[in-house]
């Protein structure tokens, strides 16, 4: 089932998360729609916030579909390692049309558990590593903006604003 994208500022997209603490249908169900309405907002990567659930979750998939077996879902995501840097656009499905610059490592290793609660260790490099910091951010209730310049995200902010008050946002 496609869900609505939940847009900045909902306050959901600013909070930490809750860990999940049941491995069941509802939590692959829930895996489920974050993958089709991923896929229907046309993103790579789709954290639970996102959708309005406060819940420790993410999933992502830098083929677009092309590639079933290379969809991923973390479950109680963190990053243990981290190594280079790499600074390049990035855009977020809760802040359409807003892509700017950011800073992240190059190369990071997360630990999370599958659907089925058993945890794992992946690596990811230059767009993987991007996806799993950016996720993980969301999971956080940090957004892609708290990592710019202060000048630049209170340009973003006062855009934003305008697309309110004239109802495009």
């Amino acid at each position: 089932m496609i869900r609505p994208i939940v847009k900045y500022p909902d306050p959901i997209l600013q909070r930490p998360t809750e860990l999940v603490t049941e491995f069941n249908d509802e939590l692959r169900t829930l895996a489920n729609d974050m993958f089709e309405s991923m896929y229907a907002a046309k993103g790579i990567g789709l954290a639970a916030p996102q959708i309005g659930v406060g819940q420790r979750l993410t999933v992502i998939d830098l083929s677009n579909k092309e590639k079933p077996d290379e969809k991923i879902v973390l479950v109680n995501p963190e990053v243990i390692e981290t190594q280079g840097r790499q600074y390049e656009e990035e855009g977020c499905l809760s802040l359409p049309e807003i892509r700017e610059k950011v800073v992240r490592a190059a190369k990071v290793k997360v630990k999370a558990q599958n659907l089925d609660g058993e945890w794992f260790e992946m690596e990811g490099e230059e767009l993987l590593a991007r996806a799993f910091q950016h996720e993980i951010d969301h999971l956080d209730g940090v957004l892609f903006i708290y990592r710019l310049s202060g000048l630049k995200r209170d340009l973003i902010l006062r855009r934003i604003r305008k697309l309110q008050r004239t109802g495009e946002w």
